[in-house]
């Protein structure tokens, strides 16, 4: 049965979900709930602000919040929270104006690894960033503007025999007819933005579809959605940090709090996480060694905070799925609605160690919330998180966390209503640990 408490939140996951069609619009959606809260944006040429409080830093698509207590020292812990911003799906291509016999198409690269057929017959839009020549970066989305639409049955009498899609070939989509040589799709992206076309010398843009997110099920205990992978960690890492630093700041007292709490949403995940913004990246441990520096801290310092520390990487895992059970392990078998995973591989694609699944045991305890172990069947390749990369980068223990999901790397994802919420009630915990 779904609670009144999950189903809010969710419709809020919702909400943040369809403000944050790319990286750059999740980042920019995070400091905007982020101010909201009361925290306060951190440039990153300018001195760092080591006033108690909230902050955050946005580098491109990805961000880092903190909350300081009054009674923080150079060697007080951080409780880290990680995450990542981007999805799979497509990015257009230089020159991205294509088509033939009569269509306008765009041309799009593949990012990450999606599945391509759940990308067949929806409307799409194009979302990201524009850089104009006087170097300002301006956000953009569409509305509803492209289509990838499938072959007919008719044509291909074999299709449900075995759909094969050429990347290059068959992953063009349509959005307009007319000559490609007369038309301009970077003249639609630069009317949305407000922006002169011709002033256009850079581009980040994707696709995500323009279907938004919706809740079913014979008792409403489903949500489908694009980008669950991994907004539902971004989302329920920031929902956290906001009740934390509103639970310190109410008391008017919060010298008492052991650790400083950080969430880390990283971009890139899905290709690689190395990029400046990526968890491969500096930016988490730059952002780590100027809170210690500004706390009059050095080396010596450094290396006692963050043995003091923790970081939980949050990101999505598998349900086991009812038409293909023989993919999974069998003895551990996560379903929809039983709670996050606490993620874990022998050869190290997820951290998880002893001590971090009893450090997940007691968060879970302390929150009433259930949680199951997810593993690998054996001959299936396991995936992997910024787990393991921000373990390497930092030393810092990590363990490896995440909601269960169907359709994982679809263009529309779908998970229980009631286990988003529960990963935020256990990241509050951890934050406040």
């Amino acid at each position: 049965m779904t609670t009144p408490n999950a189903l809010e939140y969710v419709k809020d996951l919702g909400s943040f979900v369809a403000a944050s069609p790319s990286s750059f619009h999740a980042a920019a959606e995070v400091a905007r709930r982020l101010e909201a809260a009361g925290f306060s944006g951190q440039a990153e040429a300018d001195a760092w602000d080591a006033a108690p409080g909230g902050h955050y830093i946005v580098r491109d698509g990805a961000v880092i919040a903190w909350y300081v207590p009054a009674g923080a020292t150079a060697t007080t812990g951080f409780h880290i929270l990680g995450s990542h911003t981007d999805s799979p799906g497509f990015k257009l291509k230089p020159k991205p104006t294509t088509g033939r016999e009569g269509w306008l198409q765009a041309g799009v690269e593949v990012y990450g690894g999606p599945l391509l057929n759940s990308w067949l017959d929806r409307e799409l839009i194009l979302s990201g960033r524009l850089v104009t020549d006087d170097g300002a970066e301006h956000l953009v989305r569409t509305g509803p503007l492209l289509r990838f639409p499938q072959l007919a049955i008719h044509l291909d009498r074999a299709v449900n025999d075995g759909l094969a899609l050429d990347k290059q070939q068959h992953m063009h989509p349509v959005w307009g007819l007319g000559n490609p040589s007369e038309a301009d799709l970077l003249a639609v992206l630069a009317a949305d933005a407000g922006v002169d076309p011709a002033r256009i010398d850079g581009y980040d843009i994707v696709t995500t579809i323009a279907q938004e997110p919706e809740v079913f099920g014979a008792n409403g205990e489903f949500l489908a959605s694009p980008r669950l992978d991994n907004l539902s960690s971004v989302h329920a890492s920031l929902a956290a940090l906001i009740a934390h630093a509103r639970r310190l700041s109410g008391t008017g007292n919060d010298d008492g709090a052991r650790h400083i709490a950080v969430m880390a949403a990283f971009d890139h995940e899905e290709v690689g996480s190395a990029s400046r913004s990526g968890a491969s990246g500096p930016f988490l441990q730059d952002v780590l060694e100027r809170i210690v520096d500004a706390a009059g801290g050095g080396v010596q310092e450094r290396a006692r905070s963050y043995a003091a520390s923790v970081c939980v990487s949050a990101d999505a895992g598998h349900a086991v799925h009812p038409n293909y059970p023989e993919r999974h392990d069998p003895a551990n078998r996560p379903v929809l609605g039983g709670g996050p995973l606490l993620k874990i591989n022998a050869n190290q694609r997820y951290t998880t160690d002893a001590v971090g699944a009893g450090l997940w045991a007691r968060l879970c305890a302390a929150a009433d919330v259930p949680y199951q172990e997810f593993v690998s069947n054996n001959v299936m390749p396991c995936g992997s998180t910024i787990g393991p990369l921000t373990a390497t980068r930092l030393g810092i223990r990590t363990v490896d966390v995440g909601i269960a999901l169907l359709s994982m790397h679809s263009a529309r994802e779908m998970c229980a209503v009631e286990d988003p919420l529960r990963l935020s009630r256990v990241a509050e915990g951890f934050f406040a640990a």
